[in-house]
């Protein structure tokens, strides 16, 4: 059964509250009064109590809304995983009176990461509006000024390659048939282990990448053909596995371990049909020579991984998705976005100006952005909707009135507004962990840039408010 909050504090809770007091962190006292909001919590009791039929009225007590909100919320604020979470607050009285643990058990890791999940794409969304609100009805974001970018969010995957892409797919088709062996038992096919003939390969080709001489590439190619044959007899020993769980030959009488061989048949199909992508591209770039195979698949786990050049000297490839942080004063972030696919930055400056007008309520006065968001189409576009002065800068203009535009004063005052955009982008990536993003597909994307982006919009709150409290 779910409840929004705890009903009831112990005598002991209010003692050690009072002890601790002096403790709490200047801005951590104020996000404590912010996250007392009502219209947080019922949204994420809405989707606790979703998550089974009778979640609002049967079973035993979980974890009330209010404290899965926080817990999570710290977990993102100090970029902890849910072990480190479980620990800190279980051994740190200041984390149990801010997440109102109290003097209750701390939930442990794997109950969080199942909470978490509970809180979809969808749910995070709301929660970061409702916050960006409260921002603007405490006039911390009023929104005269915008400013906007993008990054990169690496999924977490190794680098890719096609010989360590092949021996992921063995790996994992292998122990799904093991498992499926230990349940249905030595019946139809049998199982040939050849993981480690294909790790050898893996490693073979490793060595032999790094000649770059004529005779070492033709021998990585007869190893490529040998790994992929390898490879070719797995997938045609994992179809004869899906066929013979198909059609009952390999079976349990154990409802619950028939329910265990249906799954692990819908697992292997997945990755059947992902192994053979890799075994297509692999032969088309090794022994054909293409090197731009149209919907390259970089990882077996993450599918949906793209591949993003932007030119940075440090890292050429970054492989991930593609994000939009859009930023109002005092260095609130009233959206973000992560991109199915990636746009083209110039075509995102007007949408930003209009969830700009539709979150603090207003068009902004300046709009910024970096040269990659220039289009003349889209100044003319901002211009139309309101806003006085668009500092986006065109680097390859021949217009002497042009470059005379952007020589003035509140242009450049722009830009170094601007410039703050980069900081914020690193800022997220160091402490709030938008470098690699930990959970998984792009649902878990999705979750994991919004509580980066609530957790750091919730540390400047929480200073802006104690700056003034203090004033």
């Amino acid at each position: 059964m779910i409840e929004a909050r705890r009903l009831q504090r112990s005598f002991a809770e209010g003692l050690i509250a009072e002890q601790v007091g002096d403790l709490w962190e200047d801005w951590m006292r104020q996000v404590d009064r912010v996250l007392e909001d009502e219209q947080i919590i019922a949204t994420v009791y809405e989707a606790l109590s979703k998550r089974r039929p009778k979640s609002r009225t049967r079973g035993r007590l979980g974890t009330p809304a209010e404290v899965v909100v926080r817990l999570l919320l710290l977990k993102h604020v100090r970029n902890w995983s849910f072990a480190v979470l479980e620990r800190e607050v279980r051994a740190n009285l200041v984390y149990r009176e801010f997440t109102r643990v109290g003097g209750d058990k701390v939930p442990d890791a794997k109950t969080l990461g199942r909470l978490a999940l509970a809180l979809g794409p969808e749910v995070v969304k709301q929660m970061h509006q409702r916050v960006v609100a409260i921002a603007r009805e405490n006039k911390i974001a009023v929104g005269r000024k915008m400013r906007v970018d993008t990054t990169v969010v690496e999924t977490n995957i190794h680098y890719p390659t096609d010989s360590s892409l092949l021996g992921d797919g063995v790996r994992v088709l292998t122990r799904l048939m093991k498992n499926i062996t230990a349940i249905a038992g030595q019946v139809g096919t049998k199982l040939r282990n050849r993981a480690r003939s294909v790790k050898l390969r893996v490693v073979e080709i490793a060595r032999a990448s790094r000649s770059k001489t004529d005779q070492g590439q033709q021998r990585m190619q007869k190893l490529y053909q040998k790994l992929l044959a390898a490879t070719g007899r797995v997938v045609g020993q994992a179809k004869r596995f899906v066929s013979e769980i198909a059609d009952g030959t390999k079976r349990s009488t154990d409802v619950m371990e028939q329910a265990a061989l249906d799954g692990m048949k819908k697992e292997m199909e997945t990755f059947l049909d992902r192994v053979k992508k890799v075994i297509q591209q692999t032969r088309a770039r090794v022994l054909g020579g293409n090197t731009h195979v149209e919907g390259k698949l970089v990882s077996i786990f993450e599918p949906t991984t793209e591949i993003i050049r932007r030119g940075k000297a440090s890292k050429p490839t970054e492989f991930g998705k593609m994000i939009k942080v859009q930023e109002a004063e005092s260095q609130i972030i009233i959206d973000y976005e992560v991109f199915e696919k990636r746009p083209s930055d110039s075509d995102l400056l007007v949408p930003a100006i209009e969830i700009h007008q539709q979150q603090p309520g207003r068009v902004p006065d300046l709009a910024a952005g970096d040269a990659a968001f220039y289009s003349a189409r889209g100044e003319a576009a901002a211009h139309k909707l309101g806003v006085k002065k668009v500092s986006v800068p065109n680097r390859s203009t021949k217009s002497e009135e042009r470059k005379r535009l952007q020589k003035q004063r509140w242009f450049k005052k722009g830009q170094q507004y601007r410039t703050g955009s980069e900081g914020r982008i690193s800022l997220l990536k160091r402490r709030h962990g938008l470098n690699r993003c930990q959970y998984k597909g792009d649902s878990g994307m999705k979750r994991w840039v919004g509580f980066g982006v609530i957790g750091d919009n919730l540390i400047n709150m929480g200073r802006c408010l104690a700056a003034r409290a203090k004033a």
